[in-house]
């Protein structure tokens, strides 16, 4: 199968809703919901038809395509400034330190802080590929094609890019984080907890959420053992951010615990190691595995494909890398090594 990443269309609603419902819950970013999939096409609408060259609070859709079929087989997102509808909260780890001169003993104990540190990140989110496409490395193309699309509109995305993982979800499609901390406060499910969240926002958290500090020992071992662990279905995505250069820095999901990674942007390795160059040709037979990709906003498409990089600063690439991105001799592509 040949794929090819794209700008995402209002008429991708459907097959979208459909690979939402294959979710299985904990994935705000996706909700099985069709008129909250609707507003972020909308929003990805309006994103991809701004023309202009600087951050704003703006929201982009991708989609993965069968070039032959044009059948959707996986989607991801960019948010470029989070934190500017509603306060964007997470849960720091962090430690206090006492000390009892009359004991001589000094107790450290770890807490949850609410905080907004991240506001006014990008964000990368919303990954996801259909279950019968894992193979190919098809979810490394989605993943990092993210990049080079920051990388060719830079101007649009912040200084710091984070990343959040969902969280241990256990086999009733509850969290035992969400049973062990917030869960307790808020009378409601993780389940239904989560589907607010991605129908309408988090600002409830803010409303109804104590502000001190959750001091850890004090929750049960259930919540404690899933802190700033992923769910097993992202351990993948989670080694492929840290090859791009994300960590963890103690900040977690306020709903799962799942882990947030983070990475200065212009340090993002596809993202560094990017590169615009004119095409010299399109009939390269061998050459370096490269994620390409081309065009502006709506019109942006990307693929895996061969190229060669020429010491004139021009770069050849195979033919049907050509066909699926539309290009030919003279326009230009951005590449990275795959």
């Amino acid at each position: 199968m040949t794929v090819r990443l794209r700008a995402a269309r209002a008429d991708d609603l459907e097959p979208l809703y459909e690979m939402a419902k294959l979710t299985g819950g904990g994935f705000t970013n996706l909700p099985p919901d069709r008129a909250a999939l609707g507003t972020k096409l909308e929003r990805a609408s309006e994103a991809f038809a701004n023309e202009g060259d600087e951050i704003a609070d703006e929201q982009f859709v991708l989609v993965l395509e069968n070039a032959q079929t044009g059948a959707i087989r996986g989607t991801c997102q960019l948010m470029t400034q989070v934190g500017q509808q509603w306060p964007f909260y997470s849960y720091r780890l962090n430690t206090l330190t006492q000390y009892s001169k009359e004991l001589d003993r000094t107790v450290r104990a770890e807490l949850l802080s609410l905080v907004t540190d991240l506001e006014g990140s990008s964000e990368v989110g919303g990954l996801f590929l259909h279950p019968n496409e894992r193979a190919g490395g098809l979810g490394l193309l989605l993943a990092r094609s993210r990049y080079l699309f920051i990388a060719m509109h830079r101007n649009r995305f912040g200084d710091r890019t984070l990343a959040e993982l969902r969280g241990i979800i256990d086999e009733r499609g509850g969290s035992p984080f969400w049973d062990g901390v917030a869960g307790r406060f808020f009378g409601m499910s993780f389940q239904d907890a989560d589907y607010f969240n991605a129908i309408n926002g988090n600002q409830f958290i803010a409303d109804l959420m104590p502000k001190h500090p959750v001091y850890i020992a004090m929750l049960d071992d259930d919540a404690r053992s899933v802190i700033g662990v992923p769910h097993p279905t992202g351990r993948a995505a989670m080694r492929m951010l840290e090859n791009e250069g994300f960590h963890y820095e103690n900040y977690v999901d306020i709903f799962d615990g799942g882990p947030t990674m983070l990475a200065r942007t212009d340090e993002i390795k596809s993202v560094a190691e990017s590169e615009q160059r004119e095409i010299a040709g399109i009939n390269l037979e061998q050459g370096e595995r490269a994620i390409l990709a081309t065009g502006k906003l709506s019109n942006f498409r990307a693929c895996y494909g061969a190229r060669e990089l020429n010491e004139d600063g021009t770069i050849s690439i195979d033919a049907q890398a050509a066909d699926v991105l539309d290009v030919k001799a003279g326009d230009k592509v951005w590449s990275v090594a795959r």
